[in-house]
């Protein structure tokens, strides 16, 4: 069992009554119709209201179950939600906008006519496999939850050649920079005279996990690809291809949540 971790940040308060409270513009992004970036930006552009004004400021606290919230003078109700696997290609970045102009993981969606998506998780930008995305935000959390996520399944290519020795020192891990990197569990797949490929599990992610695990043994990354989270594969999903998850697919992974604010 994974110790519990406490990450520090508040939950929601709480209205007379016991309902909770959360600030608009996370309201809105809870319920799946923006990112809460995008919300900050319509609320200070002055589209939202709520119960019948208009509201500037993001943290503008709603009542959940209570609240009437329209943009642009339109009721929005929540829009339906989705569950996506992404067969992420080398070169893309895990983000809605880079700063830097460098193509997203959202080129792939282009033409789509989707909703709003998140990425569930990330790959760096030179990784490649399975990506998650959703309008869920309780379900994604549950996805990426450090202690009762599922865990995460890799094939990496390396620049050597393993032993039972690197393999066991992999599975006991490394202190790097204030944090534990270790593998759940690592396997050799095949190899060659000077490279191989191993299948490597997670049960938690840190940023560039696998790589720092493994240049700390001094072993380069020649590709990294996730093939499965939990019991979902990649399987046979083309390189930029995605696909909607069935709702079987979906509850194996985490529990659907139920949306607390109303968007009526």
């Amino acid at each position: 069992m994974r110790p519990p971790r406490c990450t520090g940040r508040p939950g929601p308060s709480r209205a007379p009554g016991g309902a909770p409270r959360h600030g608009l513009a996370r309201a809105l992004s809870k319920a799946g119709l923006c990112s809460r970036t995008e919300a900050a930006r319509w609320i200070a552009e002055g589209r939202v209201r709520v119960d019948g004004r208009r509201v500037r400021d993001p943290e503008f606290p709603v009542v959940a179950g209570l609240a009437r919230i329209e943009v642009d003078g339109l009721d929005a109700p929540a829009p339906a939600r989705r569950y996506l696997m992404l067969n992420k290609p080398r070169g893309l970045v895990t983000t809605v906008r880079d700063e830097r102009g460098r193509d997203t993981v959202y080129r792939c969606f282009d033409g789509s006519a989707l909703p709003w998506l998140a990425p569930v998780g990330r790959l760096d930008r030179a990784s490649e496999g399975l990506l998650l995305f959703s309008n869920d935000p309780g379900w994604a959390a549950r996805i990426t939850d450090p202690d009762s996520g599922p865990d995460k399944t890799y094939h990496v290519q390396i620049d050597a050649v393993p032993d039972d020795a690197l393999i066991t020192a992999l599975e006991r891990g490394i202190d790097d920079r204030g944090e534990h990197l270790r593998a759940k569990r690592v396997q050799a797949l095949r190899s060659g005279e000077k490279r191989a490929w191993l299948e490597i599990v997670l049960d938690e992610g840190r940023n560039r996990h696998i790589r720092r695990l493994l240049e700390a043994h001094g072993i380069g990354v020649v590709r990294l690809v996730r093939v499965a989270i939990g019991d979902l594969p990649l399987g046979l999903l083309p390189k930029s291809g995605w696909r909607e998850l069935t709702a079987g697919e979906a509850d194996a992974l985490a529990p659907r949540s139920v949306d607390p604010v109303a968007i009526v």
